[in-house]
């Protein structure tokens, strides 16, 4: 089994930064895609940054530019970073590490972290 951990977020200004990052452990053999998702009040949950095993990266047009997802294969753990900048106040919302196991999860994000917060102030 594979278990997510996140750090990371709180309160900045607008145009700061931020850094969020997941640790994976567990059977991390088994993790094909991670990526950051977020959820505003009264909003649906939306893909923010993915990174797949091999390398193909994805974006929302929202955070192109201002965000880098990165991710760091150890020997026992997977690290995924996300890094914020120029943040704006509808960055605000709470994020989710998550993770595409296989094969339980084919072509979907079935693990999800516990979630951090992010607030944008204006």
């Amino acid at each position: 089994q594979v278990k997510l951990v996140e750090s990371g977020g709180g309160l900045v200004q607008a145009g700061g930064s931020l850094r969020l990052s997941c640790a994976a452990s567990g059977n991390i053999a088994s993790i094909n895609a991670m990526g950051w998702y977020r959820q505003a009040p009264g909003k649906q949950r939306e893909l923010v940054a993915s990174i797949v095993r091999g390398g193909s990266i994805f974006y929302a047009d929202s955070v192109k530019g201002r965000f880098t997802i990165s991710r760091d294969n150890a020997k026992n753990t997977v690290t995924l970073d996300l890094q914020m900048n120029s943040l704006k106040p509808e960055d605000t919302a709470d994020y989710y590490c998550g993770a595409q196991i296989l094969p339980e999860h084919p072509g979907y994000f079935g693990l999800w972290g516990q979630g951090t917060q992010v607030t944008v102030s204006s």
